[in-house]
């Protein structure tokens, strides 16, 4: 069952937000005082008597009343912004800090330690993953397997969303050993330290060939997984001087017709390595590439588009690469005022787009690599960007998540063209 709000924030929260600076983890801050009115209040919230009388029970396929329900967006906007905001989903109680989604399903990952499942159509939360030891920094959804992973502390929780109340199935721990179920860390209270032999996971991401692999990025290497037999099969090691904060993987086309893709990583380091795995790989990886000039401060996202990979980092600076060649195709410097912490390439690969801590979108055109423009999506810091082929999404610290669409005649412009939105 969903722990009520004002309950969870009373818990100590002393882990690591995605944009925070402090390191991995922050120092605990006191918990908050009780609210001083009763429960009672909430017939105030919510004065339908038929809901609260049914609270804590699930009529049909409706959503429990204190569920999360994405909402239609009640902002204003720009008549010149490239993108439009439709919908907010609602139902955090603290920052969300990853998305992916489907074209039918949304899944947020937040620091009030939940990933809810929403569903795109009907525009409710139709199932809330709980029991996380810390903040969940990272979400991915495997369609091969349906199998949802969440990263949080040293650990991987893996979700099995084929039974009919989605269970945790596996816990993978940083140290490379696998649990059964749930069994790793489900206390019921914030866990702020680490076991002895593990380190803090600060992203993952699935195989992109059969999502027969998972990598998850530990300390200053990546651990690789092999979710068929949920069994630690080697690592990505290539002298990362920091912690590697943002993973990329796409296909290769391997010469001999083996299965090949490229995992890259991005890091406090400043540094952005290429790593190349082929189907059945085991042991210590080496990097195929240590990408050169590095960026001057640490690399916070990554999207990856063919063999063309772009970096953003807390310099506010993006860097274009080609990883077949292992080289910097251009630097645009200062496109942010602040830390940039989400980029994706939309499905047709002509536009990217970037979002910083300072609640900023831009949007860039791959052929010019010129600004197709720039609005304000959130009132705090953008943490991740997801899509699909209809929608943006974009995770930020004031806890919702915003959905977004294209304007109709943003594909068929240029750069100079502005003016037209």
């Amino acid at each position: 069952m969903p722990v009520t709000c004002w309950l969870r924030v009373s818990i100590v929260d002393g882990d690591r937000s995605r944009n925070s600076d402090p390191g991995d983890v922050t120092s605990p801050t006191p918990p908050a005082s009780p609210p001083t009115h009763h429960r009672v209040a909430s017939r105030e919230e919510n004065p339908n008597v038929f809901l609260r009388l049914t609270h804590g029970t699930n009529v049909g396929n409706e959503p429990l009343p204190d569920r999360g329900v994405i909402h239609p967006f009640q902002g204003k906007l720009s008549n010149k912004s490239p993108l439009v905001c439709t919908r907010t989903a609602k139902g955090h109680c603290q920052a969300v800090l990853s998305v992916c989604a489907t074209e039918t399903n949304l899944f947020s990952a937040s620091k009030d330690r939940t990933v809810k499942v929403w569903d795109l159509v009907t525009g409710v939360e139709i199932q809330s993953l709980d029991r996380h030891p810390n903040n969940v920094v990272a979400v991915k959804y495997s369609p091969d397997t349906n199998l949802v992973f969440t990263a949080s502390s040293a650990y991987v929780k893996v979700w099995d969303l084929r039974q009919s109340s989605s269970r945790c199935i596996k816990t993978l721990s940083s140290s490379g050993w696998p649990a059964s179920g749930s069994q790793a860390n489900t206390t019921s209270s914030r866990s702020l330290q680490l076991p002895h032999g593990e380190t803090l996971i600060n992203d993952i991401a699935v195989s992109s060939q059969n999502s027969s692999l998972l990598y998850a990025a530990a300390g200053s290497q990546v651990r690789i997984w092999d979710i068929r037999k949920f069994s630690s099969t080697g690592k990505l090691s290539g002298g990362h001087q920091a912690a590697v904060m943002c993973l990329a993987v796409g296909p290769v086309a391997g010469s001999d017709g083996a299965r090949v893709e490229y995992v890259v990583t991005g890091s406090k380091d400043h540094y952005v390595k290429v790593f190349e795995v082929r189907d059945g790989a085991t042991g210590v990886l080496s990097p195929r590439f240590n990408l050169d000039p590095p960026h001057y401060d640490g690399v916070q996202c990554l999207s990856l588009n063919g063999t063309s990979l772009v970096s953003g980092s807390r310099d506010a600076c993006i860097k274009l690469w080609d990883i077949d060649q292992g080289e910097q195709v251009l630097s645009l410097s200062n496109v942010h005022h602040d830390w940039i912490c989400g980029l994706a390439h939309l499905p047709h690969g002509r536009i990217v787009v970037s979002g910083c801590r300072g609640g900023m979108l831009r949007l860039w055109s791959t052929e010019t690599w010129e600004s197709i423009g720039e609005m304000r999506a959130h009132s705090s810091p953008v943490n991740a960007i997801a899509f699909n082929s209809g929608n943006i999404f974009t995770a930020s610290n004031d806890n919702t998540v915003n959905i977004w669409r294209l304007r109709s005649n943003v594909d068929s412009i240029s750069p100079e063209s502005g003016e037209q939105f």
